[in-house]
């Protein structure tokens, strides 16, 4: 029996190959989708699994996917794919409920990890109460400035858009980053994006994304 259940839409027929192989041969069983249009037909009769799709696909993008699934109380666990220059169409993303994003290109092991974990929240996700109050906590040491940085991260700015926003350098963000990642505990991006929505936390600008 599969460990669990991958299904994975993507218009690159490369991409799909690819990953499902990788899947299968950790012991889960995969399903591939050419569109999100495919998947949605077929989702109502799926096994439960996790969900993977790129942020970008022609018809019908992963977000419109996403939206449509929550319509028909078909939640499925749901990591997107994301080109560099797509993180705010993927922080998007997650606050419309999407578990978690990954960058191309990304290892192996990097897919395989969050899979794992988004296939555990089938069964154990913590409520949100919970979750509120753990993010918090993590997020008490940030200084102002740290939480600014981690406020801008939420709109998914680069380091460069947040340094003009701030009025401070791109390398001084990249410093207070790396803070705020050693502060939380977090180890991607991602991480620290969810950590953000479930402590509620709100940007105090809305920045031109420059």
């Amino acid at each position: 029996m599969p460990v669990g259940y991958i299904y994975i839409v993507d218009d690159d027929q490369a991409v799909r190959a690819s990953l499902s192989a990788l899947f299968e041969a950790n012991g889960y069983g995969s399903r591939r989708f050419s569109s999100a249009q495919e998947f949605l037909v077929a989702a109502p009769a799926l096994d439960p699994g996790c969900l993977i799709a790129d942020i970008r696909m022609p018809g019908m993008d992963g977000l419109e996917m996403q939206r449509r699934l929550i319509e028909l109380g078909l939640p499925f666990p749901f990591i997107v794919i994301t080109g560099h220059g797509d993180v705010p169409l993927a922080v998007g993303a997650m606050k419309a409920g999407a578990l978690d994003f990954i960058e191309k290109p990304f290892a192996p092991d990097t897919i395989l990890n969050r899979t794992k974990n988004a296939l555990g929240n089938l069964s154990t996700r913590p409520q949100p109460d919970a979750l509120s109050a753990t993010a918090a906590s993590r997020l008490k040491s940030l200084s102002p400035r740290e939480r600014e940085v981690l406020e801008a991260l939420l709109l998914g700015l680069s380091n460069k858009s947040i340094g003009y926003e701030l009025g401070i350098s791109p390398r001084t963000v990249e410093i207070h980053r790396a803070r705020v990642m050693e502060k939380t505990g977090a180890h991607s991006l991602s991480e620290l994006v969810r950590l953000g929505l479930a402590a509620g936390l709100q940007p105090r600008f809305e920045a031109d994304r420059r």
